[in-house]
């Protein structure tokens, strides 16, 4: 299990990328997801569960996403969750 316990980004706001920020919150506020995109209408559910889909996997249940889509593709949505999760998670040490 992962926690987010500093504030990190990854991605840009180029053409065919998003930026991801991630923001740590309280447990008990659990997971927040903040989209802009252009492409909203039409792609803002499947990128939200891209989003929701890596945070599950990484076992990470209290953070508030804000991401700016400028439409990449789903492998590139996962790329960027990654890295910021990379840089702003402690894994949890069990004794």
């Amino acid at each position: 299990m992962l926690q987010i316990i500093e504030p990190s980004q990854a991605g840009t706001v180029e053409s065919n990328d998003i930026l991801i920020i991630l923001t740590p919150v309280s447990a008990d506020k659990g997971i927040h997801v903040e989209l802009t995109s252009p492409v909203l209408k039409k792609y803002g559910r499947q990128i939200n569960n891209v989003i929701q889909e890596v945070l599950r996997e990484q076992g990470i249940d209290a953070v508030h996403v804000s991401a700016n889509d400028r439409g990449a593709l789903d492998c590139t949505i996962r790329a960027r969750m990654m890295t910021a999760i990379d840089r702003a998670a402690a894994k949890e040490v069990l004794g």
